[in-house]
């Protein structure tokens, strides 16, 4: 199967459609490689790496077809010169070729139609002969027929010898035993078994060798595709060959010329350099001499000035120079000294900045002193100055505190410093009113305290905001530096590509004096950055360098500060953007901080104070005092410093929690000892607490004041008036309401504790719902008070008690409410949840009232008799009960309430006397027994009509009478 081109390598392809992927140029009219026909399936081969000879055909082509490297059986015999990587590739689409629609085959269509019909009609008359396609149908069933023989097993596409199962099915070992005298007929098995596999392979390889002559033309077709392409491939090498003999003449022609006098250019600069770096090394030499004649002025920022130019020098221009190896170390350690003198410096000053007398009017302390040691220490990097001032703030605060201690206790008669040494023991024996003239002046000298911080802190700011600005404002110059020199070396370059172009040299062009600013062009742009050193090597403009901090690196630009006073800002600044942010940052945070340290301090002024228990013994009054107090400290400490601090408002918050808690205790333990004496019977109402109810009415929820110097005293009240009813009630809940007062005004006078005040508050509802449960409906009364019985009018009192307190339940939720933030909106339920359990209390009453006499009508209407007289004496002791209750809630209760009452009443009553006329059997039928009934029912019904406020209430005794049917 060797080609005829067998001295050279076989190229790659693949085994779909095109054996070879080339790219076509469309401007060339070359007829790409026709496409081919799928001659073997799809396999991935590997190259072979060796040379093609004629010793590598193989005579035998079902041997080759059935090499066992291959993966598959079916693979390409391609693949066993060509190797595992062969591989489709992608079919590019002819430039050529147009694209094919069904419109180019309609008129061939219109033409073949008529001969068609003619010969499908000569087809149905005389049908042809299919002795063709019986041979190869014939053919093709034999073929099927010979390769059923061969099992299955060698057909599975997971054939493979090494599986044991698959092995001793394909070999088994009994053909190869001889033992036991029977190699003979073993033998004879082998054989058999040979022949067998000899007989599977002859049908395969018939059946292959018939497959592939059916494809041999696209074999063949497929090798000539190969000669095609090695010709593409000659060509496009010699055209690469020439192609790169161009390019070389090219560059010998126009290149090497320009590039020599480009060369020697350079050099000229480069001695330019040489002669610069000299003058800058003596110069540097006399950089150490400088900095201690600035330092023994005490100069620091000059010197630092001239320190940063010679470092940045040193290792910029002069790195290697072994004369100045020593120098770097030298300046690190005066760089280094200069630091701890400003530090020191700038400790004394924080010192005696902030221990100066608080009643000094200066808010900054030498501003301009204080204006150049910031920055300077901006410019050595040494952010860590507001720690210095931060520890200094937290010792004064601790001073602020014992000095107005000393002051104040030497100040008091009543303190023997001589029998009580701690200060702090001292402090503890003064009263309520000293120990708060004590605090107040703490806060005053806390207050200035931090006025003098902001100022001070205001000044640090202004200096790093200044810095700040100078380096956004280089930035932006940078830029547009940057953007001019761009536009000059683009203008600069297309005038060189000219010249070069028409052939002129570039020297021609520019004289000496127009070069030589080009070459230092990188120069010029350095010493216009913020971070540039005019004393470099590459500096031909300037004449020489100086040392003087005047005329040194700096390009200063002046910023003026709030306090009045004017800074240069120096363009060798390196702290970044964000660092001077972040700096600026914690100076705000220093501020805060300082607010912090006067708070924690005041805290923990007030827990000394409070080890004793001194501030849980304070009255109302007091504690609002002193709350009052804490609160303005708090808000005049905001509006300095911008940041609320939460300790000593955690602190006024924990106090008033606990007093809260004493607050509850006090009047929970009060209502408690009324409700344990209380006889639940009506109560006088004292004028005061009418004038108490009357101003709730006004919409003010607050105890009215008591007026001082009347002499007339108002005769108490039978009832209470609310909103025009009466309400009758019994001293405890006259009380009670006195309370809850209490807890609203407390509430007003210490905002902070409303949600402690409103879930206290609601627990003392809950207890005297809960307790007045017990003793009246509950009769616990009979045993705490020693009451004989829970008559009717107890029960009537208590739930017009409970209405009383419902009705004031809407008035304290809109008042809490309008003093809790919309986030705690939510605590508003438990009002909702007190409001349904009295509800549901006075429910339970007014259906103890009525079971009550249920159980009355149970037991006199059970012995009821339809006789004479007329009324009976059932009747009769009904009326007087009916008669009793009506006295006993009428005064109590409201009219509308009165009738639901009877009402139910009545319905209890309609029940029991239906079931005991039906247990009688006395029907509506006209008879003597029917007209007593009536009799005693209408007698029952006037008594009832005619009480007080029942007149017009409907009773419906109809009812009562079964009907029959």
């Amino acid at each position: 199967m060797a080609s005829s081109h067998s001295s050279s390598p076989v190229p790659q392809g693949s085994s779909s459609d095109v054996f070879f992927k080339i790219e076509v140029d469309p401007s060339k009219h070359i007829r790409p490689v026709p496409s081919l026909p799928d001659v073997c399936p799809k396999e991935p081969t590997v190259t072979d790496q060796h040379r093609w000879t004629v010793y590598h055909s193989k005579v035998n082509l079902p041997a080759a077809l059935n090499d066992p490297r291959l993966a598959k059986r079916e693979s390409d015999f391609f693949t066993k010169t060509w190797g595992l990587n062969f591989v489709d590739t992608e079919v590019i689409p002819s430039f050529y070729l147009p694209q094919i629609s069904k419109e180019h085959f309609t008129v061939y269509q219109q033409e073949i139609s008529q001969r068609e019909k003619i010969h499908e009609r000569c087809k149905n008359i005389c049908p042809p002969k299919d002795t063709f396609e019986r041979t190869l149908l014939h053919t093709h069933d034999k073929s099927r027929t010979d390769l059923e023989q061969v099992p299955k097993i060698f057909m599975k596409p997971d054939f493979a010898l090494d599986d044991s199962l698959t092995f001793n099915s394909v070999l088994p070992w009994s053909h190869f035993n001889t033992a036991g005298g029977k190699g003979n007929r073993d033998a004879a098995s082998s054989k058999l078994l040979q022949e067998k596999l000899s007989h599977y392979l002859d049908i395969v390889e018939v059946n292959i060798a018939h497959q592939i002559s059916l494809r041999s033309e696209a074999f063949f077709h497929a090798m000539t595709s190969q000669h095609e392409l090695q010709d593409y491939l000659k060509k496009t090498s010699q055209a690469v060959k020439m192609l790169r003999d161009k390019i070389a003449q090219i560059d010998k022609v126009m290149c090497e010329g320009s590039l020599h006098i480009l060369r020697l250019a350079l050099t000229r600069n480069n001695c330019v350099k040489v002669y610069n770096k000299l003058k800058l090394m003596a110069t540097v030499h006399q950089t150490q001499p400088t900095v201690q004649v600035l330092l023994s002025t005490s100069e620091f920022v000059g010197a630092l000035d001239l320190i940063a130019t010679t470092q940045e020098v040193l290792q910029q221009e002069l790195q290697g120079i072994h004369s100045f190896r020593h120098l770097g170390s030298q300046l690190c350690e005066l760089e280094k000294l200069i630091d701890k003198m400003m530090i020191a410096e700038f400790s004394t000053y924080s010192h005696s900045d902030l221990n100066r007398p608080l009643e000094d009017d200066c808010q900054v302390l030498e501003e301009e002193r204080l204006v150049s040691l910031v920055f300077g220490l901006l410019k050595q990097r040494k952010l860590n100055f507001l720690e210095i001032y931060g520890e200094k703030m937290i010792i004064t605060a601790k001073n602020i505190i014992k000095q107005c201690v000393i002051n104040k206790v030497s100040q008091t008669e009543e303190i023997d410093t001589d029998v009580v040494v701690k200060l702090a023991d001292q402090m503890r024996m003064l009263n309520f009113p000293q120990w708060f003239d004590l605090l107040k002046d703490i806060f005053s000298k806390f207050t200035i305290f931090l006025q003098r911080v902001k100022a001070t802190l205001n000044i640090i700011h202004s200096v790093v905001l200044s810095v700040l600005d100078k380096n956004q404002r280089t930035r932006e110059l940078e830029e547009i530096s940057q953007q001019k020199n761009a536009a000059k070396d683009n203008s600069l370059d297309t005038e060189v590509a000219y010249l070069i172009h028409e052939g002129m040299f570039i020297s021609d062009a520019f004289g000496e004096g127009e070069l030589t600013p080009i070459a230092v062009d990188t120069t010029s742009q350095r010493n216009a950055s913020p971070n540039s050193e005019p004393c470099s090597s590459d500096s031909v403009s300037e004449p020489e360098c100086t040392t003087d901090s005047s005329s040194s690196k700096e390009h200063t630009s002046s910023s003026a500060i709030p306090g009045g006073v004017d800074i240069m800002v120096s363009e060798d600044m390196k702290l970044t953007d964000s660092e001077l942010g972040k700096l600026a940052n914690n100076i705000q945070e220093l501020l805060y901080s300082a607010s912090d340290i006067c708070h924690d301090r005041a805290v923990k002024f007030l827990m000394s104070r409070a080890k004793d228990g001194f501030l849980e013994k304070l009255n109302s009054m007091e504690f609002i005092t002193l709350s009052r107090l804490m609160e303005t400290f708090i808000l005049d400490t905001e509006q300095i410093c911008g940041r609320k601090s939460m300790s000593l408002l955690g602190a006024l918050q924990s106090q008033a929690n606990k007093f809260v808690n004493r607050f509850h205790e006090d009047r929970k333990t009060k209502l408690s000892l009324l409700l344990d004496n209380e006889r639940w019977k009506q109560a006088d109402v004292p004028a005061e607490f009418q004038d108490l109810v009357d101003s709730i009415s006004d919409g003010k929820i607050a105890l009215p004041e008591k007026k001082s110097g009347t002499t007339e005293e108002r005769k108490p009240a039978e009832v209470l008036i609310v909103e025009g009813q009466q309400y009758a009630v019994v001293g405890t809940v006259l009380l009670l309401i006195r309370i809850i007062l209490e807890y609203c005004q407390c509430v007003d006078n210490i905002p902070s504790v409303t949600t402690d005040m409103l879930t206290r508050l609601s627990d003392l509802l809950k207890y005297f719902n809960s307790r007045s449960c017990q003793l009246v409906l509950g009769a616990g009364a009979l045993q705490v008070v020693g009451l004989k019985t829970i008559t009717t009018k107890n029960l009537a009192l208590s739930s017009r008690c409970l209405q009383l307190i419902v009705h004031y339940i809407p008035v304290i939720r809109a008042h809490f409410e309008a003093r809790l933030p919309p986030k705690q909106y939510s605590m508003l339920r438990h009002f909702d949840h007190i409001t349904k359990d009295y509800h549901d209390h006075i429910a339970e009453i007014s259906a103890k009232l009525v079971a009550i006499m249920d159980s009355l009508f149970d037991k006199l209407l059970s012995k009821y008799e339809v006789k004479a007289p007329v009324p009976s004496a059932c009747f009769r002791n009904i009326c007087k009960q009916m008669t009793k209750m009506h006295e006993a809630i009428f005064d109590l209760l409201p009219e509308e309430q009165t009738q639901m009452l009877f009402l139910r009443i009545n319905a209890s009553y309609k029940l029991h006397l239906k079931k005991q006329l039906s247990h009688l059997n006395v029907i509506n039928d006209g008879g003597p027994q029917n007209g007593l009934v009536t009799a005693d029912v209408a007698f029952y019904t006037g008594n009832l009509q005619a009480l007080k406020g029942l007149k017009d209430l409907d009773l419906n005794m109809a009812e009562i009478w079964e009907q029959k049917r």
